[in-house]
């Protein structure tokens, strides 16, 4: 086994920072011909242990410093100035390795806008052959979706009545049913698909980076920070990190790819003096490449839990005990099987908020369980909820350096809720769960609302609620936004190149123009898959013909 540090001028093709979603697969693509040493900076350690590989226990490793890193926002004005969590993933595998394992590719039109913003080449029929390349889909829609890639996208074995009294009651309101949401048709509700796989979690890692460590050319290095990218003038040729409290450097003779978070990768660029010149000056960093565009742009997904008392005994609530984790975790551990190998969300809905709109602005998750992100239970008794929230937030916020230290913490101002447009359509999103779940099939178990509660009834009173409860579905992006060379505010070109410099790219969440709809691993994945591509001068895979089923009532009805 080769050992865990480097030699001194040892010199790599690629050095890939961040095993993370698209980290990982650049990892096993750019490595994958053989003609090419690669080269992996993680700071994290391994992913070993049922605490990530479990997917059940998704909790623990999302709120464990040995496995995220952990961040901050700063005081949020609008949310009573609550400091809201943000974690990212600081171990093998990334975020992919301690978040929900929900895989959403997005709705079409998401990527459309991308290439109406600048990032020519990323539009739907551009990247629906790689999402198809990454996938192996069990159950997905014939056509739409992948046989034979390495990420398997599965669904829950949905075995608990309130998985379909929830799409039930949501047919019952109106909403049409959807088979498959990443297929042709996002719009409706049904069966919510996973990064699962015979029981365990299916990280970037498992699926990409482990079995292409296998090859010769492929090295990852762990407990490796990166703290400055290495110049000569305008071309980038290496890194330098700490690793034991030594500091190392080395080189890329092509090209060095950020692969390091919506945080993590505009925040090295800012260390390395690439940014705006004020923000940096502000921070006591030098400027070297005025790039105003890096760290501005981000964006999130709000969300609250719409939770409520079960009248029937049915719930996971029952199942939080000492002694209820122990025999599901030892069932798992034996089997891979049981409520240990699933991550509860198994039913899933997208709607639209309103008419006049053309695809769908409110995501759900559904849940058996009244339950916090934490883990505690949110009674004592029986209960569920359903995750809800706006997916086109209008509200922009920033990754801003607070000093030359790279172990200083980066400013994170998401700046929630600080456009109009957001209030209503929160407001909505309420006042819609709660019309679903006044529905027939949700009667037999539907008791007094645990939150927001049945006597938050007016716009003040959802708002208040909002303020002090909304909290982030942990999908930053946006803060390195791929757009036109031309464009003052992008940072990187639709090849994802960091515009202005040379051996430089950035490839993860922080590239995208805009936030697509759902959660944001699938999509970070797929632009690993094109990235690599790109970066190897290959030809883009075929464009797709296949056309998304759009409400054809759309302009006139809200369902």
């Amino acid at each position: 086994m080769r050992p865990n540090h480097l030699m001194p001028g040892e010199t790599y093709d690629f050095v890939v920072i961040g095993s993370g979603s698209a980290g990982s697969v650049l990892a096993s693509r750019l490595s994958e011909d053989g003609k090419n040493s690669v080269l992996v900076l993680e700071y994290g350690g391994s992913d070993a242990g049922p605490l990530i590989q479990m997917p059940s226990a998704l909790s623990i490793p999302l709120n464990t410093k040995m496995y995220s890193w952990g961040y901050l926002s700063e005081p949020e004005p609008n949310l009573n100035n609550r400091r809201i969590t943000a974690p990212r993933g600081k171990v093998i595998g990334g975020s992919s390795s301690i978040n929900g394992m929900v895989y959403v590719r997005g709705h079409a039109r998401d990527f459309d806008t991308w290439a109406e913003m600048g990032a020519s080449g990323w539009s739907f029929a551009d990247v629906l052959p790689y999402f198809k390349r990454m996938e192996t889909s069990h159950g997905g829609q014939a056509g739409w979706r992948g046989t034979d890639g390495p990420m398997h996208v599965t669904r829950g074995r949905r075995a608990n009545p309130l998985y379909e009294a929830f799409v039930e009651a949501a047919e019952q309101a109106g909403y049409p049913r959807t088979d498959d949401y990443n297929g042709r048709q996002q719009e409706g509700f049904g069966a919510m698909e996973m990064t699962v796989w015979q029981g365990q979690r299916w990280s970037a890692a498992n699926a990409y980076l482990k079995p292409a460590l296998k090859r010769p050319n492929l090295r990852l290095i762990t407990r490796a920070r990166a703290q400055r990218l290495l110049m000569d003038g305008r071309r980038v040729t290496g890194v330098e990190y700490e690793r034991g409290g030594e500091l190392h450097q080395v080189k890329a003779s092509r090209e060095v790819i950020l692969a390091a978070s919506a945080f993590n990768s505009p925040h090295l660029l800012q260390l390395s003096g690439i940014g705006d010149a004020a923000d940096l000056k502000a921070a006591g960093i030098t400027p070297v490449h005025h790039l105003p565009g890096v760290g501005k742009n981000l964006m999130d997904h709000l969300e609250v839990y719409f939770q409520l008392l079960c009248k029937q005994p049915v719930t996971l609530n029952n199942k939080l005990g000492l002694f209820s984790k122990g025999l599901i975790g030892l069932q798992w551990l034996l089997f891979k099987s049981g409520l240990g190998a699933t991550n509860h969300f198994e039913s899933a809905g997208f709607i639209r908020s309103r008419a006049g709109i053309e695809y769908p602005d409110i995501q759900y998750h559904f849940l058996p369980g009244a339950i916090a992100y934490n883990g505690k239970p949110a009674t004592t008794e029986h209960g569920f909820q359903v995750h809800v929230g706006p997916m086109r937030s209008k509200s922009r916020g920033a990754v801003t350096p607070v000093s030359a230290d790279p172990k200083a913490a980066p400013k994170l101002n998401f700046n929630y809720m600080s456009h109009e447009d957001d209030w209503k359509e929160f407001r909505a999103c309420i006042r819609l769960t709660r019309e679903i779940i006044a529905q027939p099939a949700l009667q037999p178990f539907a008791g007094d609302e645990i939150q927001p509660g049945n006597d938050a009834i007016s716009d003040e009173a959802i708002d208040e609620f909002i303020r002090e409860h909304a909290e982030s579905a942990y999908h930053p992006c946006g803060t390195c936004r791929m757009g036109a060379a031309t464009d003052p505010q992008a940072v990187v070109d639709p090849q994802l190149r960091v515009i202005g410099l040379e051996g430089l790219r950035v490839v993860d969440t922080s590239v995208f123009p805009s936030i697509t709809n759902g959660n944001l691993n699938g999509p970070a994945l797929m632009v690993g898959e094109k990235a690599s591509d790109i970066i190897l001068g290959r030809d883009p895979l075929p464009a797709s013909n296949l056309q998304p089923w759009i409400n054809p009532d759309w302009r006139i009805s809200q369902r």
